[in-house]
């Protein structure tokens, strides 16, 4: 698999990235890196444990990330959760359907990442 089929297959936006990275070497590099990124692991624990602080901060980084590689499918899921996390008063129903959207997200990035990487 190239560049361009992982990004169409974790549903994000090449072109978005390229805008950002110009050279493919660079964004491979990056997209890559991205599997041992701890964001997510950070997040789905500390929601595990109702630390939604910590959460939120997990959440928030994984957006970025996620922004920052136009990984669009994965951003939307973790920008519902990040907002869904900020302040006080949490929804712990609606944080348990989000995180398990999330969940579902960050799998299908690994896996076409993964792919990438064989």
């Amino acid at each position: 698999m190239d560049l361009r089929e992982c990004y169409e297959e974790l549903e994000g936006s090449f072109e978005e990235v390229s805008k950002r990275l110009p050279r493919e070497a660079m964004i491979k590099k990056f997209v890559l890196k991205f599997l041992s990124d701890k964001s997510f692991e950070n997040l789905t624990t500390s929601v595990e444990n109702h630390d939604y602080s910590t959460a939120f901060m997990a959440a928030h980084t994984l957006k970025g990330v996620c922004q920052n590689l136009a990984f669009t499918r994965l951003f939307e899921s973790s920008n519902l959760i990040t907002e869904a996390l900020r302040g006080d008063n949490h929804d712990e129903s609606l944080i348990a359907e989000l995180i398990e959207r999330v969940k579902t997200d960050y799998k299908i990035t690994v896996d076409a990442i993964e792919k990438l990487s064989e």
